[in-house]
C-alpha cells in the first residue's frame, strides 16, 4: 500500500521506518521542502515530495504536524483518501482553543472538519514516538501493547488497525470521533503503556473535565 506522510518529525518518521519495513511505499514531506529530507528518506528508504504529492500518494496519509498548522493543509488532493490523524492539541504550542478549552468538541472532530471528504481516523497519537519503534513494555508479561484508535468510518478504521498489528501493536476501538478525547492530551490512556484490557479499562475511567498533570506521561 502507498502512505503519504505530511509532517517529518519524529512520529512521521517512525511511522515512516515501520510502514517501509512492512513492504509498503512511503513518500514523506514537511512544510520546507522535499529537498530538506533527502537524507531522512534515504536513511528510511522512502521518497520525498511537497505535501500535496505526499496528499496524493496513495489512499491513506497521516497528518503529523503541530495542531494548529494542520488546517494550513490544503484538504483538495486528500479527498476521499483514509487520513490518520495523530494531533494532540498543547496549548503552550497552539494557543487557547476555545472550543477544545471548553469541550465543545474534540481535536479530531475539527479535524474531520477541515477534511470534510475524507475518512479521518484517530490513531497514533497516544504514544511516544520512541515508543513506536520499541514498545516499552507492558504490565503482563506477554502482552502486546494496544493503541486506541477512533473514527466514523469502519472501513477505514480496519485499515488502520491492520497497520497497527502489522507494526506490532493491538488495537482498541474507542468509538467515533465524538469519543476520541477518551485519549487525547492528558487523558488515562495518553502514552501509558497498556495491554488491551488496561487500555479498555483506561478509556472507560477517561473523565472529560479531568486531566493527568502535565508531563505524567513522559517516562
Amino acid at each position: 500500500m502507498k502512505i503519504g506522510i505530511i509532517g517529518a518529525g519524529h512520529i512521521g518518521q517512525a511511522i515512516a521506518r515501520l510502514a517501509v519495513a512492512n513492504g509498503h511505499e512511503v513518500e514523506i514531506s514537511n512544510s520546507r521542502g522535499p529537498e530538506t529530507l533527502t537524507d531522512i528518506a534515504r536513511k528510511i528508504g522512502c521518497s520525498t515530495g511537497t505535501a500535496e504529492e505526499a496528499s496524493r500518494f496513495g489512499p491513506v496519509a497521516v497528518v503529523t504536524v503541530p495542531f494548529v498548522n494542520l488546517f494550513k493543509i490544503d484538504p483538495a488532493p486528500l479527498a476521499g483518501r483514509i487520513v490518520i490523524d495523530t494531533n494532540n492539541y498543547y496549548p503552550d504550542r497552539d494557543g487557547r482553543i476555545a472550543a477544545l478549552d471548553l469541550r465543545q468538541t474534540t481535536t479530531s472532530a475539527m479535524v474531520a472538519k477541515h477534511f470534510t471528504a475524507s475518512k479521518v481516523v484517530k490513531a497514533f497519537n497516544a504514544i511516544l514516538a520512541a515508543d513506536l519503534e520499541t514498545p516499552a513494555p507492558v504490565p503482563i508479561v506477554g502482552q502486546r501493547r494496544a493503541l486506541p484508535i477512533a473514527g466514523d468510518d469502519v472501513e477505514a478504521k480496519q485499515v488502520v488497525a491492520t497497520l497497527q498489528d502489522e507494526f506490532g501493536f493491538d488495537t482498541v476501538d474507542a468509538g467515533s470521533l465524538a469519543d476520541s478525547w477518551r485519549f487525547e492530551r492528558a487523558k488515562p490512556t495518553y502514552c501509558i503503556p497498556l495491554d488491551r484490557a488496561g487500555l479498555i479499562a483506561a478509556l472507560a475511567k477517561a473523565e472529560r473535565d479531568v486531566e493527568l498533570p502535565h508531563g505524567s506521561w513522559r517516562r
